[in-house]
């Protein structure tokens, strides 16, 4: 009888355990939050007087009458390391060179305009491509012709999945996976700043609108 209650307890207590060391093992990601409210720029720092602005609940950067000057950056006030990021986005244009982006862990070049740090690229036959901005200077990894005119809506509004795991970052256009890339060298930084771009030399206008990050464990 002793015996039996033993084994019963010791079970019991095994299971605690076992129920215990899996939540403490199991970490789960944060719910997503909604990063621009619709109505303002609470969260976020840039050149809001002319180059950006929001118009019927959407982000607004550059111009479809004049030409956009330099490279300009509606920039996070927060830092964000492993994560994922949601958003859409609608770039028009036809005079220069139409482009934008999506900064992920940058940071900004103290006292200039620009910024440094990996960019989901848009527009050019660059969307859904990453590249380095302001550090490298390169094109890190792009998706092929084909993947890319399966996937982009050019002149539409645009699906932008784009996540980040320790090393690794994977972006997604309208559901179309186009770039899985691991960063090999240690020295770059795995956290920063997120901000949208509309670059300078086009005149262009690009919007962004439903801008969700889910923080990752």
């Amino acid at each position: 009888m002793m015996w039996q209650r033993w084994v019963c307890w010791t079970g019991m207590l095994c299971g605690v355990f076992a129920w215990c060391g899996g939540n403490l093992s199991t970490a789960h990601a944060a719910d997503p939050v909604s990063l621009f409210d619709g109505k303002s720029f609470a969260g976020w720092e840039g050149d809001t007087t002319k180059t950006w602005r929001v118009i019927d609940g959407v982000i607004v950067g550059g111009s479809l009458k004049e030409k956009v000057p330099r490279n300009e950056f509606l920039a996070s006030k927060k830092s964000y390391g492993n994560f994922e990021l949601r958003l859409k986005y609608k770039l028009e244009g036809e005079e220069g060179f139409v482009n934008g982006g999506v900064q992920i862990r940058s940071e900004r070049i103290p006292d200039h305009h620009e910024m440094i740090g990996y960019q989901a690229d848009i527009g050019q036959g660059y969307d859904g491509a990453l590249y380095d901005e302001s550090r490298r200077n390169k094109m890190l990894a792009k998706p092929t012709a084909e993947v890319l005119a399966n996937s982009l809506k050019k002149g539409e509004w645009n699906d932008y999945r784009i996540r980040c795991e320790g090393p690794r970052i994977r972006l997604w256009l309208n559901g179309v996976e186009t770039i899985d890339y691991t960063e090999e060298d240690a020295k770059i930084p795995l956290a920063g700043r997120l901000a949208l771009q509309i670059h300078g030399g086009g005149v262009a206008e690009i919007r962004f609108k439903d801008i969700f990050i889910e923080e990752l464990p």
